[in-house]
C-alpha cells in the first residue's frame, strides 16, 4: 500500500465541514489498509506492518485534531495500551492519555475543560473509536501504584504529540517507581484469574484469541514483565539476554503472527471489535485464510474449513502456553538472581533429576538428547514422587527442544513402551501425568495416533471439548471413581470401582475410546483396531487386552440401549446381557459409559440418565448371574416392594386392588416399585369410587425421586391427541421432558408418567407442583382442535452447525408395533410438533424415550395405529415429521 494522503492542515477551531473532510480522508485511507489485510490470504509476514500503518493513520488524525483544539504547549498526548505499542487492530479502541503538568487539573480550568470536550468529541466525529483519560503526572504515578491495570497500560506508553520534556519526565519517574518483582506477582495472579474464566484451557470451542489461555494476552504479559524488569522490549532482545533460545523466539513470533492475523480477520468479518472465534464467524475467517471444506468422492463432508482453521489455532495456543511457562519461570529466576536472592534449593531425585521448589529439574540441558529414555521417566517420576507440582522452566525447555527425537524409533523402543505402561498402571497421578504429557506434546509424540486428534473439534452439538480434551476429561472421571475423596459424587460407581482390581484397564479404554474420531467410518471399530495394536506392542496379556478392546468397540452401546430402548422389555435386557457376556465386562462398560457421558458437556449429564444406566446395569447383572428373564417373577417382586411401601404410608389394606386390576403386565414391567406405589396412593381411591360416566382428569406432581426436576402423573380418559396436548402444555410452560412412560388401562384410561425439568426451577417446589397440577388439568379438560406448533428459534450454535433432521420408522421384533426414531436440532416446541403429527394421523403412543444431547435431540417412540399398515400413509407421516423437525 502507498503512503496515505496527507491530512488537511486546518486552523482551530475546526468547523463541521473540516471534520467531515478529515473523517472521509481517514475512512478512505483506513479502508485501503484493511483491503490489503483482507487480500493477504494466510500470509502473516506483513501483519505487523499493517497494524503499524493503522496506528500511523490514527496518529496523524490525532495530531491534527490536537492542533485544532489549541492545547497549551505544556500538555502532551500519549498513546497507551495496545495503541502505545504502535499497533492497532482494525476495530480496537484508540487509547490515549492527555498528560497534564504536575498540579494541573481540568476541574480548575474551564477553558481546558472545554478544549478537552471539543477534542474528544472531534475524535469520535472523525471516526476514531477513542478511549481517553486525563491525568497529571502525579495522578498517573498515584493511580499506577494502586491499580495494576493502569500500571500495565502506562508501561507501553509513547508520545503522539505535545510536550516532549513532560513525557520524558513521566517515563523517568514511572520507571523509577516500578517494582519488577511485585509487578510479576500481580500479573501472574491476574493471568491465573483470567485463565480460570476460560476454564484454564486453550481448547474451548469458541476461544477468545486474545484473552483465552494461549492467546495473545499471554504473549503480551511476557513482554510486560520483561519490560518492567528492564530485560527487553522484544523477543529478539529476550533471546539475546538468554531468557529465550533463538528457536523459542522464532516459534513465539510465528505463533504471535498467526494469532494476530486471526484476530485481525475476526475484526474484519464481524465489522466490529470481536476477539472470540464464535461459530458464526469461524467459517468466514477460515475461508479468508484460503481454507476450503473437504468433500469425499461420495459427496460427504469430510472436514470443514473451520475445523482446519481451529486445528491450527489450537496448535498455536498450545505452543504459546508452553512457551509462556518457560519464559515466565526464566524471568522469575533472573529477577531473583539480580536481587541477590539464592536460587531455590535443589534436592536430588535420582542421578538425572532434581527437585527445585516443587518442580522437576533436569540435571543437564542435554539430558534428553543423551538419554531419550528419560523423557517418559520424567512423567513417571512426577506421578510417583509426592509433593511435585510440575516441571521447571529448564525441564520444559529441554522437552520442547527434543520433540524431533520422539520419532518412530523412540515409540518402538521396548524401554519406552515399558515406561509408558508403568505410567498407565501407577496407583495415583494418572490424570495429572497425562494432562502434563499432552501440554508438553509428549503424549501425542509417543502415541502417534493421539496426535491426530489433538485440537480436533467435534461438531456434533454434543461434545463441548476438542477430542483430546474430552478423552482426558473421561480419563479424569474414571480416575475419580477410584478416589475416596470423590465417592460422594457417584456413590454407586465408587462402590463398583472399589471392587475392581485393575483400574489401568479402564484408563487405557478411556484413552482410546474416541481415538479414531474424525476419520470417517465407525470410530468405535477403528479405535478397537488401534487399541489392539497398542496392547500387542505393549505386551498386555490376552484377557486384559480383549477387555480393553471390548470397551473401546462397545463404549456407545450401553448409553444407546438405556436411552433409546424399552428397559421394561425382558428381551431388551436379555439381548444386551448376551452382548456384554459377563459381569466383569458389564461393570467396566458401566463405569466407562458414565465417565464418557459426564465428559462430553456439562449440559448432557443428568440424574435421569444416571438412573436409566443404573437400572440397565442391575437388570443385566441379574441375567448374567443366572436368572433367566422372567416377566412374571419380576412383576411379582415389584408388586411386593410396592406393597411394603404402601404399608409404610398407612394405605388401606387392598386399597390398591381396584387400580391394579385395570393394569396389565407391561405397566408393571415399565415402572419401578416406587412409581407403582405412588400411582396407587394417588389413584386407588379415585378408581374405586369412579362411576362409568365420570371422566375427571387427575394430575399429580412430586419432586422427582432421582433428585432432578418433577415427576408428573396424568390419569385421564385416553384420546389419540393426549400426548400432543400434554407436550404442548409443557412446552408453553417452559418445561423440558426427559422421559415419558405411556400406558392405557384395560378400562380405556391413560396412565402416563413424565420426568420434566425447567431451568427456572425454584428452590421451593410446592408452588411449581401446584401450578403444573392445575394448569395441565385445565389444558386437558378443554376441548378443541390442536393449536399450530410454534417455530421456536434455534440457538446460535445450532445455526452454525445444524443437524440434518432424520426420521426412521421400523417394525419392532414382534411385528406388532413400530419404532419411530427422530434426530434433529433442539428447539422450543419440537416435541409438540412431532406429537401433533402423530395425533393427526391417529397414531397411538406406547413409550417415549426423550434424549437431549446438548443442542441435539435423539428421541425414540414405540407407536401403533392402522395408518402404519399402509406404505402410502407411512411415507406421508415420515414426510410431515421431517417438515416438523425443520428449524424455523
Amino acid at each position: 500500500m502507498g503512503v496515505p494522503a496527507p491530512l488537511p492542515n486546518l486552523a482551530a477551531p475546526a468547523d463541521l465541514a473540516d471534520l467531515a473532510s478529515l473523517r472521509e480522508t481517514y475512512k478512505r485511507d483506513k479502508a485501503a489498509v484493511l483491503q490489503t489485510l483482507a487480500n493477504s490470504g494466510s500470509a502473516v509476514r506483513g501483519l505487523k506492518q499493517t497494524l503499524k500503518q493503522l496506528a500511523i493513520l490514527a496518529d496523524g488524525l490525532l495530531i491534527q485534531l490536537w492542533q485544532n483544539a489549541g492545547f497549551a504547549p505544556e500538555l502532551a498526548l500519549v498513546a497507551v495500551g495496545g495503541f502505545g505499542r504502535a499497533e492497532l487492530f482494525p476495530h480496537s479502541d484508540v487509547d490515549v492519555l492527555v498528560l497534564l503538568p504536575p498540579g494541573q487539573t481540568p476541574e480548575g480550568d474551564p477553558a481546558l475543560q472545554a478544549q478537552l470536550e471539543r477534542f474528544i468529541g472531534s475524535c469520535w466525529d472523525t471516526g476514531l473509536e477513542i478511549g481517553s483519560s486525563v491525568r497529571s503526572l502525579d495522578e498517573c504515578l498515584a493511580e499506577s501504584a494502586k491499580d495494576i491495570t493502569v500500571q500495565t497500560s502506562l508501561l507501553e506508553s509513547r508520545r503522539v504529540t505535545g510536550n516532549t520534556k513532560l513525557f520524558t519526565e513521566f517515563q523517568k519517574q514511572f520507571q523509577a517507581a516500578m517494582d519488577p518483582q511485585a509487578f510479576l506477582v500481580a500479573k501472574t495472579l491476574e493471568m491465573h484469574q483470567r485463565h480460570t474464566k476460560f476454564d484454564k484451557t486453550p481448547y474451548a470451542l469458541e476461544p477468545n484469541c486474545k484473552e483465552s489461555p494461549g492467546g495473545l494476552r499471554d504473549l503480551q504479559m511476557i513482554l510486560w514483565v520483561a519490560r518492567a524488569a528492564g530485560l527487553g522490549h522484544s523477543w529478539d532482545e529476550l533471546a539475546r539476554k538468554g531468557l529465550a533460545t533463538p528457536l523459542e523466539a522464532r516459534q513465539i513470533k510465528r505463533n504471535e503472527a498467526l494469532l494476530g492475523l486471526i484476530r485481525a480477520r475476526l475484526h474484519l468479518q464481524a465489522k466490529r471489535r470481536e476477539d472470540r472465534l464464535v461459530f458464526d464467524l469461524q467459517t468466514n475467517v477460515a475461508e479468508s485464510f484460503g481454507y476450503a471444506s473437504d468433500i469425499t468422492p461420495e459427496g460427504r463432508l469430510a472436514l470443514r474449513a473451520s475445523e482446519k482453521l481451529m486445528r491450527q489455532y489450537y496448535w498455536a495456543a498450545k505452543a504459546v502456553t508452553q512457551l509462556n511457562q518457560i519464559l515466565l519461570l526464566n524471568i522469575e529466576d533472573r529477577l531473583k538472581t539480580e536481587r541477590g536472592e539464592s536460587i531455590d534449593h535443589f534436592r536430588p531425585l535420582n542421578e538425572r533429576f532434581f527437585e527445585k521448589a516443587g518442580l522437576i529439574e533436569v540435571a543437564s540441558d542435554d539430558l534428553y538428547q543423551k538419554h531419550p529414555h528419560a523423557i517418559l521417566e520424567t512423567f513417571l517420576l512426577y506421578q510417583a514422587t509426592p509433593g511435585l507440582k510440575g516441571l521447571s522452566a529448564r525441564t520444559l525447555r529441554a522437552l520442547y527442544n527434543v520433540r524431533a527425537i520422539m520419532n518412530g524409533r523412540f515409540r518402538a523402543d521396548p524401554v519406552n513402551r515399558q515406561t509408558f505402561l508403568q505410567i498407565l498402571q501407577q496407583p495415583q497421578g494418572i490424570t495429572h501425568a497425562m494432562r502434563l504429557m499432552n501440554e508438553t506434546s509428549v503424549l501425542g509424540r509417543y502415541l502417534w495416533v493421539f496426535r491426530r486428534i489433538v485440537g480436533q473439534m467435534q461438531h456434533d452439538l454434543f461434545h463441548a471439548y476438542t477430542v483430546d480434551q474430552h478423552i482426558l476429561m473421561v480419563l479424569r472421571n474414571v480416575r475419580r471413581f477410584f478416589m475416596a475423596e470423590h465417592t460422594h459424587e457417584y456413590p454407586f460407581c465408587s462402590q463398583l470401582a472399589s471392587g475392581w482390581d485393575k483400574p489401568w484397564i479402564l484408563y487405557a479404554a478411556a484413552l482410546f475410546h474416541d481415538i479414531a474420531k474424525g476419520r470417517g467410518g465407525d470410530h468405535s471399530q477403528l479405535g478397537c483396531a488401534e487399541v489392539r495394536t497398542f496392547c500387542r506392542q505393549h505386551q498386555i496379556g490376552k484377557e486384559d487386552g480383549q477387555l480393553i478392546e471390548f470397551l473401546v468397540s462397545e463404549h456407545l452401546t450401553m448409553s444407546r440401549v438405556a436411552q433409546k430402548e424399552d428397559l421394561g422389555n425382558p428381551e431388551v435386557i436379555a439381548r444386551f446381557a448376551q452382548r456384554v457376556g459377563n459381569e466383569r465386562r458389564l461393570t467396566a462398560l458401566y463405569l466407562l459409559t458414565v465417565a464418557d457421558i459426564r465428559g462430553t458437556s456439562p449440559k448432557v449429564w443428568n440424574a435421569w440418565k444416571g438412573k436409566l444406566l443404573e437400572d440397565l446395569y442391575k437388570s443385566s447383572l441379574r441375567v448374567l448371574g443366572g436368572r433367566a428373564p422372567d416377566a412374571n417373577a419380576e412383576v411379582e417382586a415389584r408388586k411386593r416392594e410396592a406393597l411394603i411401601e404402601l404399608a409404610r404410608q398407612a394405605q388401606p389394606h387392598e386399597g390398591h386392588k381396584a387400580l391394579w386390576d385395570t393394569l396389565d403386565l407391561s405397566y408393571f414391567m415399565r415402572h419401578d416399585a416406587s412409581d407403582i406405589a405412588w400411582h396407587a396412593r394417588q389413584l386407588s381411591r379415585h378408581v374405586a369410587q369412579q362411576a362409568p360416566e365420570q371422566s375427571r382428569t387427575i394430575v399429580r406432581a412430586r419432586h422427582s425421586p432421582v433428585g432432578e426436576g418433577l415427576q408428573v402423573l396424568v390419569y385421564t380418559p385416553d384420546q389419540s391427541d393426549l400426548f400432543a396436548r400434554i407436550c404442548g402444555h409443557f412446552d408453553q410452560a417452559g418445561f423440558s421432558i426427559l422421559d415419558a412412560k405411556i400406558h392405557t388401562t384395560r378400562t380405556g384410561w391413560a396412565l402416563d408418567t413424565f420426568q420434566i425439568v425447567t431451568p427456572m426451577l425454584p428452590e421451593h417446589y410446592r408452588e411449581l407442583m401446584s401450578m403444573v397440577e392445575s394448569g395441565l388439568t385445565q389444558t386437558l379438560e378443554q376441548q378443541g382442535p390442536l393449536p399450530s406448533p410454534s417455530r421456536g428459534r434455534v440457538s446460535r450454535r445450532v445455526k452454525s452447525f445444524p443437524v440434518t433432521p432424520r426420521v426412521t420408522l421400523n417394525p419392532d421384533e414382534q411385528g406388532q408395533k413400530w419404532l419411530l426414531s427422530i434426530s434433529a436440532s433442539d428447539r422450543i416446541g419440537l416435541l409438540y410438533s412431532v406429537a401433533r403429527v402423530l395425533a393427526l394421523h391417529g397414531i397411538h403412543l406406547h413409550l417415549a424415550k426423550i434424549s437431549t444431547l446438548g443442542e441435539r435431540v435423539e428421541d425414540t417412540f414405540l407407536i401403533s395405529g392402522p395408518a402404519l399398515q399402509h406404505n402410502r400413509a407411512q411415507i406421508e407421516i415420515e414426510t410431515e415429521l421431517l417438515q416438523a423437525l425443520q428449524p424455523a
